[in-house]
């Protein structure tokens, strides 16, 4: 079997169990328990792979717990960031769980010895509350423990089902895939919510290969509104075959998102010592600082929520926003995300981050920020995209790549609006690997491209009072028909004339009756 066919199957398989097992239970809320389920399996192979070293007389999963040295769980931790016992594996747990009359409180033990297994360690910050949304008391398991002992064991032996071969045959990135698949069709399903935590990939991998274009490695790679780590993934996927020499570096206000992120990060087999993702709001408190700078940042912050701004007067002399003398309106938090994505780049990076429309155009505050921008040449390009691209909103959103390593004091303007840049389908437009490819191909050559790109002179940009909309610059193409004036005075000439001729032969004939 080929892997895209058994990515197929495994999609159609493990979809169907998150709908079959949740029940009446909505799919958003039910979430955490088949995502934590599949992460459960996969940490479980994954340690039992690490342990085992490719011996076949080893089998870690039928070891008695107790052979267990202090040796062993010592290096495992520093190797792994986390410990498994035998008895603590998900395979072990699958076997019994029908009939595990305490299989609530099992899992919430063995949850709670994994995370605290870190406890004194480098990865401890990586792994406290991995397992925190996965609450095997919760009603929406059900409201006995029986019922709820029921549920967890349909998701788990749903999921022990999945044919993922043996681990250390590549099925590593299948179980990112089916993670990342399921993550995909939660969003997709619970509308503005579930957009405003994952980026679908098709547009994530325009955004990191926007990030790393021409780069052969970065030294780390940052997305301050990380999500569920999306576009950190997307990027890791597009560098395969280079470097990211420190790792993939996020911070995430909401907890659940945050927990799925750093599950994610695992599950893609990015190990505890090359990522670091941190919860907490970005704006308010950066807990990053000490990190960067960054030469590569990819983000899809929030649109035009609202953030402290001037309600807290030392925001003004943060050094992530002084540079531009005015903070972001406090109903519309964009232009603070854009600043501090500069703030953290550095001098050979790139900053590739989807943007609320309006902030290009809008006065006020928002205008002098642009001002900052262009006078400083930092904005490399703006790239309108077609509407109905991502979860939860239907709006044509634009995509601003920063660069603080300009050759020239221009700036670019891409409109890919047309329908010839992207794909029609049920639910939400979508863009496919050769409407990607003319996009960076425009975006590499800075070439003309009538109706779709230009480059313009930062000092006109300044005489249209900064206005950064791609409408003002890339001049759209008039579909209307083309008229020949002569050709139609022609015919309208000739029509005239047949019109006198049928007048002329109305009165004849009139005559003639009247006579």
């Amino acid at each position: 079997m080929t892997s895209t066919a058994q990515r197929t199957i495994l999609q159609n398989q493990i979809w169907k169990i998150a709908n079959d097992v949740r029940g009446s239970v909505d799919g958003w809320d039910f979430k955490q328990f088949v995502l934590g389920t599949l992460f459960y399996r996969f940490i479980s192979e994954n340690f039992t792979n690490y342990i085992e070293g490719g011996d076949e007389n080893i089998n870690y999963p039928t070891l008695s717990d107790d052979v267990i040295t202090s040796e062993i769980k010592d290096d495992a931790i520093k190797t792994k960031g986390y410990f498994i016992l035998p008895s603590q594996l998900f395979v072990n747990i699958a076997k019994t769980a029908n009939t595990n009359p305490n299989l609530n409180t099992d899992l919430k033990a063995i949850f709670d010895a994994i995370e605290s297994s870190a406890n004194g360690y480098p990865s401890e910050e990586d792994i406290k509350g991995l397992f925190a949304d996965f609450d095997t008391t919760s009603t929406r398991l059900g409201n006995t423990v029986e019922h709820k002992n029921a549920r967890l064991a349909a998701v788990i032996k749903g999921v022990e089902q999945l044919d993922f071969g043996k681990f250390e045959e590549n099925q590593i990135d299948l179980f990112g895939d089916a993670y990342e698949f399921l993550i995909g069709n939660y969003a997709a399903n619970a509308g503005k919510s579930g957009g405003e935590f994952f980026t679908p990939q098709h547009v994530s991998k325009l955004i990191a290969q926007l990030a790393m274009h021409g780069q052969t490695s970065v030294n780390k790679i940052y997305d301050p509104a990380a999500g569920s780590g999306s576009l950190l993934l997307q990027a890791k996927k597009h560098f395969d075959n280079h470097i990211i020499e420190e790792g993939f570096f996020g911070q995430e206000v909401n907890h659940t998102t945050y927990n799925l992120a750093r599950m994610n990060m695992f599950l893609h087999n990015i190990n505890y010592d090359k990522f670091h993702i941190v919860l907490g709001d970005t704006l308010k408190d950066p807990q990053l600082m000490d990190e960067k700078p960054f030469d590569a940042i990819v983000s899809n912050p929030p649109y035009s929520i609202n953030w402290i701004g001037s309600d807290d007067p030392t925001m003004i002399n943060d050094e992530r926003f002084a540079p531009a003398g005015v903070l972001a309106p406090k109903s519309k938090a964009d232009f603070a995300f854009v600043l501090h994505a500069l703030h953290y780049l550095s001098p050979r990076g790139r900053a590739a981050i989807v943007c609320f429309p309006g902030i290009f155009y809008r006065g006020g505050a928002e205008q002098k920020i642009r001002k900052y921008l262009v006078d400083g040449n930092y904005v490399e390009t703006i790239i309108s995209l077609a509407p109905n691209l991502f979860y939860g909103t239907s709006i044509a959103v634009t995509i601003l790549v920063l660069s603080k390593n300009k050759t020239d004091t221009k700036t670019q303007f891409i409109d890919v609006t047309g329908e010839e840049y992207f794909k029609k389908v049920t639910n939400n437009n979508m863009l496919e690997d050769k409407h990607i490819d003319k996009i960076m191909g425009m975006f590499d050559s800075k070439e003309e491209v009538p109706h779709v790109a230009t480059s313009v002179d930062n000092t006109k940009i300044a005489e249209n009072d900064y206005n950064l909309s791609v409408s003002s610059y890339v001049e759209a193409k008039d579909n209307r028909e083309k008229i020949n004036i002569e050709e139609l005075n022609k015919e309208v000439n000739l029509t005239v004339k047949k019109i006198d001729q049928l007048r002329a032969d109305i009165d004849a004939i009139i005559k003639k009756i009247e006579a």
